[in-house]
């Protein structure tokens, strides 16, 4: 016998029944078929199942009760236990055929309606009546219902069950590493728990490199734009700055030649002055000698 330690998967119903259906999937993919055998390849016994159906979505079930018609055929056996068959969902309780039901303690008319449920679900014998067996069944005792060599399912029965032969608690550390040491192989292969990448860290992964790479992109975008308008403002601060030489330039050119103008002008007063001192001594002088010239002769 193996036994799947889901102490911790239990605690997620929803992540544990996926498990299920992939796990049962798996098998029908990979065992032959089998046909109608005496005995079954392998037998799953599913504890506390009212877990794994609590708020399932419609679509896993559906799924499951599928596996659960096509299994069979691969020489594999599933069994569910819970407490009252209400606790299964009725398109996954009409395919298990096999039923023990334990006895049922009925104090509300919700119990009362489940234990009718439970009744119901078996092949009627006509030596007792199964809703009022299922409130007496005690300690050890069970209605059964299994199908006969020809596929039915036979008349309820009030049968004994044989006490349990091993421990129904959880099993001890020094258990569980008896057995783990037991099977090097195994262990070797699944004894270390291996994080592998999901599908979907894998899609995050690829997600953030999208949105680093977008990130760098803008920012060099941000940059060469940043670099442009430095650039530009650089080369209209060099106009400003070559147009405002050139104004000086102009200035000083303006300013040199208007020195030029009034030196000139300067001179040119400078020269007219002298140009008529000199006329005006030279003019004095020739009056008095033509004068002198004049009257002089008049005197001889």
């Amino acid at each position: 016998m193996n036994i799947l330690n889901a102490a911790k998967l239990i605690q997620s119903p929803q992540i544990y029944a996926m498990f299920l259906l992939w796990m049962l999937s798996e098998l029908f993919d990979t065992l032959p078929e089998e046909g109608d055998l005496d005995k079954p390849k392998f037998v799953f016994f599913f504890d506390e199942a009212h877990l794994l159906f609590n708020d399932m979505p419609s679509e896993l079930l559906d799924k499951i009760v599928q596996v659960l018609k096509l299994i069979r055929s691969k020489g594999v056996g599933v069994y569910f236990i819970t407490q009252s068959p209400s606790d299964i969902p009725d398109e996954v309780l009409a395919q298990l055929s096999n039923r023990i039901q334990h006895g049922l303690r009925a104090y509300t008319p919700a119990e009362q309606k489940a234990v009718r449920a439970a009744a119901e679900s078996f092949r009627e014998n006509p030596a007792f009546k199964s809703e009022d067996v299922i409130l007496e069944l005690g300690t050890g005792e069970a209605l059964v219902s299994f199908l006969n060599e020809d596929g039915q399912p036979e008349i309820v029965e009030r049968a004994k069950i044989l006490p349990p032969q091993c421990l129904m608690a959880a099993a001890p550390e020094t258990d569980l590493k008896a057995a783990f040491d037991g099977q090097a192989d195994l262990m070797k292969k699944y004894g270390e728990a291996v994080d592998r990448e999901s599908a979907f860290e894998q899609l995050e992964e690829v997600a953030e490199e999208e949105a680093e790479a977008d990130k760098l992109a803008a920012e060099r975008e941000a940059l060469e734009k940043e670099k442009a308008e430095f650039e530009a403002k650089k080369a209209k601060e060099a106009e400003r700055a070559a147009a405002k030489a050139e104004r000086e330039a102009q200035k000083a050119a303006e300013r040199a030649a208007r020195a030029r103008e009034k030196r000139q002008e300067q001179m040119m007063k400078g020269i007219g002055k002298l140009a008529n001192s000199i006329l005006g001594t030279f003019g004095r002088e020739a009056t008095r000698q033509i004068t002198r010239n004049l009257f002089g002769g008049r005197r001889h």
